[in-house]
C-alpha cells in the first residue's frame, strides 16, 4: 500500500463489499458509514501522492469494539443506557491507530457492558453457534474476511475465546502493554485491550503501532516496550521448551477437545524439536478463578455503581444477577483476592525461567450452540488474573466442523518471545504436516 501497488481506497471498497455480502448473516458491526470510510481511504491516498510521512498502518482498516471511544462514531457499549452516546476525544488507542495512519472502519459489536449477554452477533463459521463474547463483533468481523484486524477487550475471556470460537488469531498482551484510556473500565485490575486477526505477522505490526506508556492509565507502566514485530521475524535461540499444565479445570473440556489435546501433543513431541512436559497444577491454582470472579465482582460493583442505582431497570438479567451477586462481597475478600493473585504473578516470573511457554486450551470446547450463552470463560481467567500476555492460535477441530483454539501463554511483558515462538511453533507444525 505504500508503494501504492495498493490503493486504500480499493482496500476500504472490497472490505466494505464483503460486508454487504455477509453482514446480513453474522452481524458483526454496529456503526457503519460507506462514505466516512471512504473518505479516509481517499485522503490516506492523496498524502502517499503528495509524498508525505506514511504511518506503519497506513491505509488499513480497522474494527474497534463499541467500548473504545471514537469521535468519529457513536460508543453506546451495548446497552441502551448509552443509545447516542458521542465520545468528545478519542481512546488513546484510537490516537495510536490514527497517527499510524490506519483507517477506522467503524465500531464492532460488543456484549452489553462487556458482559457475558449475548449480542446480536452470530459466528462466522456457522450461524448457528455463538460467536463468544464480549469481543463478539471484532472475532466474527474478523472471521469473515470482513477487516483484517480488529480492537477488542478481556476481562474474563473475552478475546481468547471469541478467537477459538470463530477460528482466528486472537491476542491479549501483557498487562499495561497497551493503554487503556478512553475504554469502558468495568475492572480496573482485569481489564486488558485484545486484538484479532487472520495473520499473526499482521498482529505484530498492528499491537507495535498500539503499545506505548500512558500516565493515564493506571497500570501503564514506563519501561520500554518489547518489539513483537521484531520477535516474530527473530530466530529462536534454541527450540522452544513448552509446558502443558494439567488444570483443576479439565473436567469441564468436551470429548472432542481432549481428543484434539492428544493429538496436538503427540505432533509436539514426535513431528518437532520442541519440548512438552505435562505437569500437575499447583494446588494454589484450583483457588484462581474464584479469586478472579472476587476481584471482578468488586470492581464492576464500583464501576458501574451509577448504572446500578440509577438505570437498573435498563440492564439485562444477566447483568442484574451479576451486580446483585457483586453485592455480596466483602472488602476482606477482596483484599485476600488481591493478595492471592500477587503470589501467582511471582509464582509466574519464576515459572517461565525455564519454559518458553504454556500451552493450553483457549476454550472448553466448540462454541454453544446461538442462544445458549457466549461459552465458559475459565481457560482464560487465570492468565487474565496475573496479567500474562496469550496468543489463541486456530489449530483444531471439533465436532461439526468447529474450529478450537490452543492458547500459548508467556512470559509477562516479554511479548516479543510470545510471538517468536508462537512463530516457530507454527511454522514447526506446518513443516510436521508435509
Amino acid at each position: 500500500m505504500k508503494s501504492g501497488a495498493l490503493s486504500a481506497v480499493s482496500y476500504t471498497q472490497a472490505c466494505l463489499d464483503r460486508i454487504a455480502e455477509t453482514e446480513a448473516a453474522i452481524g458483526a458491526w454496529v456503526h457503519l458509514d460507506r462514505d466516512l470510510a471512504l473518505s479516509q481511504a481517499s485522503a490516506a491516498d492523496e498524502r502517499r501522492r503528495q509524498g508525505r510521512a506514511l504511518g506503519m498502518l497506513h491505509g488499513v482498516p480497522v474494527g474497534l469494539k463499541d467500548i473504545i471511544d471514537t469521535t468519529m462514531y457513536p460508543t453506546e457499549r451495548g446497552s441502551s443506557i448509552f443509545l447516542g452516546r458521542q465520545p468528545g476525544s478519542n481512546a488513546a488507542l484510537v490516537e495510536r491507530l490514527l497517527e499510524a495512519g490506519a483507517l477506522i472502519l467503524g465500531k464492532t459489536v460488543t456484549t452489553e457492558l462487556a458482559w457475558m449477554h449475548p449480542s446480536k452477533t452470530r459466528n462466522a463459521v456457522n450461524p448457528e453457534f455463538s460467536p463468544g463474547g464480549s469481543s463478539s463483533g471484532s472475532a466474527a468481523a474478523v472471521a469473515a474476511a470482513q477487516v483484517p484486524l480488529t480492537l477488542g477487550t478481556q476481562t474474563g475471556g473475552s478475546v481468547i475465546r471469541p478467537a477459538s470460537f470463530n477460528g482466528v488469531f486472537g491476542y491479549k498482551p501483557s498487562r499495561g502493554l497497551m493503554s487503556r484510556r478512553g475504554i469502558l473500565q468495568t475492572s480496573p485490575s482485569l481489564d486488558q485491550p485484545g486484538v484479532f486477526g487472520n495473520d499473526l505477522g499482521d498482529i505484530c505490526l498492528f499491537s507495535d503501532a498500539l503499545k506505548g506508556y500512558d500516565s493515564q492509565d493506571s497500570v501503564s507502566y514506563l519501561a520500554p516496550r518489547p518489539e513483537l514485530l521484531a520477535g516474530y521475524h527473530a530466530a529462536v535461540p534454541v527450540e522452544p521448551a513448552f509446558a502443558w499444565i494439567d488444570m483443576p479445570y479439565a473436567n469441564r473440556y468436551a470429548d472432542s477437545l481432549k481428543a484434539g489435546i492428544q493429538e496436538f501433543c503427540e505432533v509436539i513431541r514426535t513431528g518437532t524439536r520442541a519440548t512438552l512436559e505435562t505437569i500437575q497444577a499447583p494446588r494454589s491454582f484450583a483457588a484462581l478463578p474464584g479469586c478472579h470472579q472476587i476481584i471482578y465482582d468488586v470492581e464492576i460493583l464500583s464501576s458501574l455503581q451509577d448504572l446500578w442505582t440509577l438505570h437498573r431497570d435498563q440492564l439485562s438479567e444477566t447483568a442484574v444477577a451479576g451486580l446483585t451477586r457483586a453485592e455480596s462481597r466483602t472488602q476482606d475478600e477482596y483484599a485476600e483476592a488481591l493478595g492471592i493473585q500477587a503470589a501467582a504473578q511471582d509464582w509466574f516470573d519464576t515459572f517461565f525461567h525455564d519454559y518458553d511457554g504454556i500451552l493450553t486450551p483457549s476454550a472448553t470446547g466448540i462454541a454453544p450452540p446461538l442462544g445458549q450463552g457466549t461459552g465458559d470463560p475459565i481457560c482464560c481467567v487465570i492468565w487474565t488474573l496475573c496479567g500474562l500476555p496469550c496468543l489463541s492460535m486456530p489449530l483444531l477441530t471439533g465436532e461439526h466442523d468447529m474450529p478450537m483454539g490452543i492458547q500459548l501463554v508467556g512470559a509477562h511483558d516479554r511479548d516479543d518471545r510470545l510471538m517468536r515462538t508462537a512463530h516457530w511453533l507454527l511454522d514447526a507444525l506446518t513443516d510436521s504436516a508435509n
